[in-house]
């Protein structure tokens, strides 16, 4: 964890209210004197500013036998590892991406389209255009098991707390909280296949299962396995 010490000025009153400063001349933080707060431990349990690894796991489900889950770890500021382990599949590469929606009320369908918080074109993971939630092929083998890991830029797992003048963001734009994973029915061509669908979606096919995040603090008991994985 990063240290529980918050800096606060003395001359409060503009940075509690910015609006009310002279628009011309807006505070800045570094120009009050600063003075330091240390938080008391029942208070750290309230306000954390998380700076550490983190994990999460996603439990994928759909409407046939198909079933997995994913598991995602970050350290620090670095790229999320994702280890995918899915049952149920048909030999062969299955699209695999990150979806707009956590919400499977309704089935795969309710997850929306791939993430894309940069309005860009569909493309392969190691491509300079893509979506945020291109994340390739997994390829089940014989007995329908596909199991991968996948190391990528574009998708995030920290909540960061920023404690300033009234700014508190609770995560970065391609955060994975409120998303999720669907596996598809056939390969994705990666942006290259010339379909119609190609830009958008792959022409990766229907919706096998899917599954948004149960947890991202660290594991303190066994992650849920499917049979197979």
């Amino acid at each position: 964890m990063a240290a529980h010490t918050i800096l606060y000025s003395t001359t409060s009153q503009s940075l509690l209210h910015p609006l009310r400063s002279n628009p011309n001349h807006p505070p800045r933080f570094s120009s009050f004197p600063r003075q330091s707060l240390t938080i008391s431990s029942s208070a750290r349990k309230r306000l954390t500013v998380v700076a550490a690894a983190k994990n999460a796991v996603a439990v994928l489900k759909g409407t046939s036998n198909v079933e997995g889950v994913v598991t995602l770890t970050q350290e620090d500021d670095g790229p999320t590892t994702v280890k995918v382990c899915i049952t149920g599949l048909s030999p062969g590469p299955h699209g695999f991406h990150l979806h707009e929606f956590g919400d499977t009320t309704n089935g795969c369908i309710s997850t929306g389209a791939h993430f894309n918080p940069n309005k860009l074109t569909h493309g392969a993971p190691e491509a300079e255009i893509r979506h945020a939630g291109d994340l390739g092929n997994i390829v089940a083998n014989a007995e329908g098991v596909a199991e991968a890991t996948i190391v990528d830029k574009q998708v995030f797992l920290f909540l960061i707390v920023c404690v300033c003048t009234q700014v508190i963001p609770l995560s970065g734009p391609n955060s994975v909280v409120g998303r999720a994973f669907v596996v598809h029915e056939l390969e994705d061509d990666l942006g290259l296949g010339g379909h119609e669908l190609s830009l958008t979606t792959g022409n990766a096919g229907g919706r096998l299962a899917c599954g948004s995040y149960l947890t991202w603090t660290v594991f303190r008991q066994s992650r849920p396995t499917p049979v197979g994985c």
